[in-house]
């Protein structure tokens, strides 16, 4: 699997299995199905109720953790933020059955930011969680982000695929040193994606 370094050294895969929208009855079965085809990057969140069975997945594995990279994300906190992201971290921590994260995400940039991300920022100097980011930032709260806070968010993680590919962003954030990381890749079905005549020509150029 090939990885992509980030902006703290840490190594992360180019390719992950995210369990959005897969009910939590399913989803033990679906990381297990998915951990023995290759893949090593998880993506869960605390809104899709699905990490304790994400975590009974990666506990049957027999994986050795250190192989694992293992996301999940912050649902928007109260005030006070910076107590409710921790107790919220501890929280998905406990469902994942796991000692640390390899990256927590604040989910949307909405609340409290700045207090969630102090928080987020102390976890991440505790080694708690290795990497932390965002998702669904746009540019103009990404930039603030960083000019205003000491840790530069490793991830953005943003919708794009063929469709929308928004490259004028993906410049920004490379001069920023903030990796982006796609949801949606597939444009989830849209636009006949996988009979695309264009699409079909360059995959059979690039093998």
């Amino acid at each position: 699997m090939q990885t992509v370094t980030l902006n703290n050294g840490a190594r992360m895969p180019l390719l992950g299995f995210g369990v959005y929208q897969i009910p939590a009855e399913d989803t033990e079965r679906a990381v297990s199905e998915a951990l023995a085809a290759g893949y090593r990057l998880l993506d869960t969140a605390a809104a899709y109720a699905n990490e304790e069975a994400a975590g009974r997945a990666i506990k049957s594995s027999g994986i050795p953790r250190e192989e694992l990279f293992v996301t999940t994300k912050l649902w928007v906190q109260d005030a006070p933020a910076e107590d409710n992201t921790r107790r919220a971290f501890e929280t998905s921590l406990a469902k994942l059955g796991l000692d640390y994260l390899d990256l927590y995400l604040m989910h949307q940039p909405f609340g409290d930011v700045y207090g969630q991300w102090r928080a987020m920022e102390a976890l991440n100097r505790e080694g708690a969680a290795k990497a932390i980011g965002v998702a669904n930032f746009y540019p103009d709260r990404l930039i603030d982000l960083i000019l205003n806070n000491e840790i530069t968010p490793a991830v953005n993680q943003i919708e794009t695929h063929p469709f929308f590919q928004r490259a004028g962003y993906q410049d920004l954030m490379r001069e920023h040193g903030v990796q982006i990381q796609s949801w949606g890749g597939f444009a989830e079905g849209r636009n006949d994606l996988f009979t695309n005549p264009l699409l079909a020509e360059i995959g059979k150029e690039c093998g």
